[in-house]
């Protein structure tokens, strides 16, 4: 039932949707969403879901306002209300309050004649055929045809911004979208003295030595002008145990893998973690102008909350 009730909304994507997606853009102040009882559990869902992409805005309990907190409420602002039956007393006693202040309204019933619906400058018609309670009481199918009309205008004006996803990111500092969005290379990767790193004329001994004391599994490889040569890993010295080489005499150029993946330490973390699980390995060099200025380990990206 409350599948078949948000397929029926896509044919109520009117004018009316316009007129409030037009309503909202003009707003130079926040928009106020309201309703009583579930009604306003998903309103504040609705003002959460504006405020995370773009749309400045918070919840206002109806009841609450009757009672001093109209004063959160500015002529600069807009009001998405919502109420089922369109009229709810506790959201009806707000009238001419909005009114008085002069912002726009924008409504969502399911009765487009209520007292609400008729007040509204825009209204949205989130009405059901019948909820899916089995005693067609309780809010059911009429709360989630809401919820799904509030995305979709805060999806429509997210995309009349041009709401990034870097935009999306300073909204959500501390998850783990934020991390991916915000997270750069340079900012988790070892640099300086933590650099596992040798010359190319460096025997291979030399160069385990390295890796041991440096714990990321492996070392770069530096030419004469300081550039990257290439890398020395666990999989170069299984492959140089094959070939029983002189550990003390060979040189670690003829071991090591040339043209390495690299990262710019700018590249976000979660694109470097993308580029290790493509090519199944489990660090990237970072440079810049050539030359090495980092590495970054998977077990780094793990850390931070990336992978």
């Amino acid at each position: 039932m409350e599948a078949e009730a948000v397929a029926a909304l896509a044919e109520r994507i009117t004018d009316d949707f316009d007129r409030a997606c037009e309503l909202l853009l003009a707003t130079s102040g926040r928009v106020i969403v309201t309703g009583m009882g579930k009604s306003g559990h998903i309103a504040r869902k609705i003002a959460a879901t504006f405020a995370s992409t773009g749309t400045p805005a918070h919840f206002v309990h109806p009841g609450e306002a009757s009672h001093g907190d109209m004063g959160m409420i500015t002529a600069n602002d807009a009001i998405i209300a919502l109420s089922n039956s369109g009229n709810v007393p506790e959201v009806i006693t707000l009238l001419p309050m909005f009114k008085r202040l002069g912002v726009p309204l924008i409504s969502m019933t399911g009765n487009p004649n209520s007292t609400l619906g008729l007040a509204s400058d825009a209204h949205l018609n989130t009405g059901v055929a019948t909820e899916a309670c089995p005693l067609d009481l309780a809010p059911t199918s009429s709360t989630t045809t809401a919820l799904v009309m509030g995305d979709a205008l805060a999806i429509a004006l997210l995309e009349a911004r041009g709401f990034t996803a870097e935009d999306f990111a300073f909204s959500h500092p501390g998850g783990t979208l934020g991390k991916k969005l915000l997270l750069k290379v340079g900012d988790v990767m070892h640099s300086g003295e933590r650099i596992p790193q040798v010359s190319s004329d460096t025997p291979l001994a030399q160069a385990l030595l390295e890796i041991s004391n440096k714990g990321l599994g492996m070392t770069t490889v530096i030419d004469r002008d300081g550039q990257l040569a290439g890398i020395f890993t666990d999989g170069d010295l299984r492959r140089a145990i094959d070939l029983q080489v002189d550990i003390n005499q060979t040189k670690i150029a003829t071991l090591m893998t040339r043209g390495p993946k690299t990262a710019k330490p700018g590249m976000l973390a979660a694109e470097a973690l993308r580029i290790m699980e493509e090519n199944k390995i489990t660090s990237l060099v970072v440079i810049d102008d050539g030359r090495v200025v980092g590495v970054i380990h998977l077990m780094s990206l793990l850390q931070a909350g990336i992978a």
